[in-house]
């Protein structure tokens, strides 16, 4: 397996520009660190909050969007008053460097794992959206001890397998098509329409450029088995979107509330698979008063 690489340096150029826009909508990070790990350098954010003590947010995204993809959500998180790290996933579009093949969803959760300890971090909250939720599950399976909570926004390839039209889609975004084809094929897999995309503003022109110019040689995940699922044991929360979910729907929110040990599952009305921007008022709320609740639930 080789390494995700961008196709050409002027499509790196584009990607460039357009990741330093969407950054730019971001509230300044305190501290900007690339972190080495066995595959490589990992760029990663920091926003330090006024309880050092408690454990911090890690935050990884979605499929190409990198970083960035957390402007509408920052500001909530950020009343929670904890230190929030936001990763761009190494092998996937961003400013993180691949050296290594990432082979396994072991070296999925390895990678993370190295990163989290290289930033001086023993305890934290970790929160995924659709890959990065995978990611996510994946890390908290092989390292369980790490998590005070697992937090899963709409997560592909966690609890069931997504619709097989968003390979479709997803193929096609890596294709040189028509803009207007790429918009189509990427609202298709957010659960937008194509003028929502159009008007996504920098984060939206992000995962556009990103899907054009970047190729990514990762491994496909497996939804979790049973066995696995019961490893997690720490206070995890689920949350699917009502329409157009890429993370299995009412079928995997039932699955992860008959098998997860300590699980709340909730299916979030009028929202697709960009649940947390859709969402992110409620969602913040809701998530504040979980984390809060995992902080004082865990062991001492």
């Amino acid at each position: 397996m080789r390494l995700g690489t961008f196709r050409t340096e002027q499509g790196r150029a584009r990607f460039i520009a357009a990741y330093e826009a969407a950054m730019a909508e971001l509230e300044m990070p305190d501290r900007v660190t690339d972190v080495s790990t066995s595959f490589g350098c990992v760029r990663s954010y920091t926003w330090h909050g006024d309880e050092p003590t408690a454990p911090p947010l890690v935050l990884l995204p979605g499929k190409t969007a990198g970083a960035p993809m957390w402007a509408e959500n920052l500001p909530g998180f950020r009343k929670t008053g904890r230190t929030i790290i936001a990763f761009d996933a190494l092998g996937d579009a961003g400013l993180s460097v691949q050296r290594v093949p990432l082979r396994t969803p072991a070296d999925q959760a390895l990678w993370l794992d190295e990163a989290i300890t290289a930033l001086g971090h023993d305890l934290v909250h970790t929160v995924g959206h659709s890959f990065g939720g995978a990611t996510a599950a994946t890390h908290a399976v092989r390292h369980p001890q790490r998590l005070v909570s697992l937090t899963l926004l709409e997560p592909v390839f966690t609890f069931g397998w997504p619709p097989l039209s968003l390979f479709g889609w997803a193929a096609l975004t890596t294709l040189p098509v028509p803009q207007l084809w790429r918009e189509h094929a990427l609202a298709s897999i957010g659960g937008v329409s194509p003028e929502e995309v159009d008007t996504a503003g920098p984060t939206g022109t992000l995962i556009s450029v990103a899907s054009e110019t970047f190729v990514s040689r990762l491994p496909t995940p497996r939804p979790l088995t049973t066995a696995q699922m019961e490893i997690l044991r720490m206070p995890v929360y689920v949350a699917i979107a009502e329409s157009r979910s890429l993370a299995g729907g009412a079928p995997a929110a039932t699955r992860a509330e008959r098998r997860l040990p300590n699980a709340t599952v909730e299916i979030w009305p009028d929202t697709t698979h960009s649940l947390p921007m859709q969402a992110r008022e409620p969602l913040s709320v809701r998530l504040r008063s979980f984390w809060s609740m995992a902080d004082a639930t865990a062991p001492v």
